[in-house]
This record gives structure tokens, C-alpha cells and sequence, in this order.
């Protein structure tokens, strides 16, 4: 498996940057500083190797399309990073402060903003159908977003329900730059539906190990407090499966820091302590793993490729995953 996640697409990905890079310059110097603030924090740039592997395990040759595409939802993706800080109230991500407090929050706002008009600048160029494929993510996203708000703290929120906010929120930009990157491709339907499906089962699977690492992880190699969803009042999986195996832990006691307006960080530790002690993280790594082999699973109508391949390594990645 590949050390890193390029995945024998890092000239592209090289590209793909520089894309970024031209989408963010401005006329006003201090737009372009705080634009480039938030994408030098960088990430995994999952959306962008996602798009081009998939584009290459099609057999796709003429990649500037599918640079753009690739640049087009990192930029998205950048954008919502901003206004998610903004309403989490988080201090610092991979790291580093987040831009709106590095910056102030209407300069943040104005710049996320900015980015998603970026975006679709580069995004509206190509077909229609993938003006529509993006858009489709963009709202999930927006619906995730505020289906999570509402259950802050709601310690009766369902397996079900979580899978559905994980799912709008992370899995379904990530299968949309699956899917583009097969349409840009030139596969065939079934092979665009397939990079989807995988996309999809890709993206919950890394969105359920975010979770765990937010409970296990290290604060160096997470580049923020583990603890931070606790903090916010997001229900996670994990908390779901610790409530689950009431029988090892004070429950009530659980219950009782979940549902807190405002939770100190000393509390934040008792609920990661009582949660660690119930066999929540082996039940989420479970789950993952069970989303990663649909994702494996997915890739069956595409070429034996060496991209295809890759995809399959990227699954390996996401699920060992530390940071």
C-alpha cells in the first residue's frame, strides 16, 4: 500500500494545486491571504486523489477536466471548513487556528464565500450534468450540516440517524468526486454508478474512523484536542455504542455530560474515559470496516487497472488511518 496518498497520481494532484492556487488570487490582498491560510493547512486532498483515480480506472487520458473538477471540490470542501469552525466554535484545526479566529469571523465568512463562488467558477465550465452532480453535493452537505445542529446533545439519537448525517455531510461530496471523475473518464453508466457506490461506502467509512480517532486519537497527530465532538455536543457513533453497553459504565453519568450546554474540559475527559472503557471503539472499527469492504466490493465493474488498485489501497488507508 502506498505511504502516501497521492496514489501514483501526484503530478496530477501537483496540478491540482496549482489550479487552487490560481482560483484564490484576488484584487484584494487580504481575501487572498486568508484563502490561501485555509488551503495551506492542506488535509488529505481525499476529493481530489478520489476524482482522479477514478477518472484513471476509466480509462481517462485528457486530465485538465478532471483537474479542474478535482480543484473545483477541494475548493468546496475548503469553503464549508470555515463556516463548520465558525459554527462549532473550534479553536484550531490540523494544528492551526482557524481562520476566523486567526482573521475575525466576517472576514472568515466573506472568505468562505469567496471560495465556493471559486468553486463553481471552475466547476460551471464543464457539462451539466456535473454542474448538477455538484450541486446535489453541495445541498446534501448544507442538510447534513443542520441535521447535525439539531441533534446536539440528543443522547436518543439512532445508529440510523447518524449514519444518515455522515452520510449527507462527508460520503456524498466524496462519491460526487468519485462519479465525476468516472463521468470526465468517459465510463460507461455502470462504472459511474459503481465509482459512486464506492465513493459513497469510502466516505462513511472515513468519516466513522474520524470519530474514533476524536476518541483515541493524539492531539499532535490529530492537529486538535481529541475530545473536540464531545465538546461540541455532536453524538457520534461512538457515544451511540457506549450508551448501548450500559452495563460497564455509568450511564446516567454519560447521559448527563452529552446533554450539558456547556461542557468543561475536565467532563470532556470523564465522557472519553467511560467511553473508551465500553467496547464502543472496537463496534466503530467494525462498522468501518464493514464500509470499506462495500467500497472494495463497488469497484467490480471496472477495469483491472492499476488506478483501480489504488482505489482499493486508498480503502486500506483510510482504515488505519491515525490522523
Amino acid at each position: 500500500m502506498s505511504a502516501t496518498w497521492d496514489f501514483g497520481v501526484s503530478r496530477e494532484l501537483a496540478l491540482v494545486e496549482r489550479r487552487i492556487r490560481e482560483a484564490v488570487a484576488s484584487d484584494e490582498p487580504l481575501l487572498t491571504e486568508i484563502a490561501e491560510y485555509v488551503i495551506a493547512a492542506g488535509g488529505k486532498r481525499i476529493r481530489p486523489t478520489v476524482t482522479l483515480l477514478a477518472f484513471k480506472a476509466v480509462g481517462g487520458t485528457a486530465v485538465e477536466k478532471a483537474v479542474d473538477m478535482a480543484a473545483a471540490l477541494e475548493l468546496v470542501h475548503s469553503a464549508t471548513l470555515i463556516h463548520d469552525d465558525i459554527n462549532d466554535g473550534g479553536t484550531y484545526r490540523r494544528g492551526r487556528l482557524t481562520a476566523y479566529r486567526k482573521y475575525g469571523i466576517q472576514e472568515a465568512l466573506v472568505t468562505g464565500d469567496f471560495l465556493f463562488t471559486r468553486a463553481f467558477g471552475i466547476g460551471g465550465k464543464l457539462s451539466h450534468e456535473i454542474v448538477e452532480m455538484t450541486e446535489r453535493a453541495c445541498v446534501s452537505l448544507a442538510e447534513g450540516e443542520i441535521r447535525q445542529k439539531r441533534n446536539l446533545g440528543n443522547v436518543k439519537l439512532t445508529r440510523e440517524e447518524y449514519l444518515d448525517i455522515i452520510t449527507r455531510k462527508t460520503a456524498r461530496p466524496i462519491s460526487a468526486s468519485a462519479r465525476a471523475g468516472a463521468l470526465l473518464g468517459g465510463g460507461t453508466l455502470d462504472q459511474i454508478e459503481a465509482a459512486g457506490t464506492y465513493g459513497l461506502n469510502l466516505g462513511i467509512a472515513f468519516q466513522i474512523v474520524d470519530d474514533i480517532l476524536d476518541v483515541i486519537g493524539d492531539d499532535t497527530q490529530l492537529g486538535k484536542r481529541p475530545g473536540t465532538d464531545i465538546k461540541e455536543g455532536t453524538i457520534t457513533i461512538l457515544s451511540i455504542n457506549a450508551l448501548e453497553d450500559g452495563t460497564v459504565i455509568d450511564r446516567s453519568e454519560l447521559i448527563r455530560i452529552l446533554r450539558k450546554r456547556n461542557r468543561p474540559w475536565g467532563e470532556v475527559h470523564t465522557a472519553l474515559r467511560m467511553i473508551r472503557d465500553t467496547n464502543a471503539v472496537e463496534k466503530a472499527r467494525a462498522d468501518a470496516r464493514s464500509f470499506g469492504e462495500l467500497a472494495r466490493r463497488a469497484l467490480g465493474p471496472l477495469p483491472d487497472t492499476e488506478a483501480r488498485r489504488h482505489l482499493r489501497d486508498l480503502v486500506d488507508l483510510v482504515l488505519s488511518r491515525q490522523s
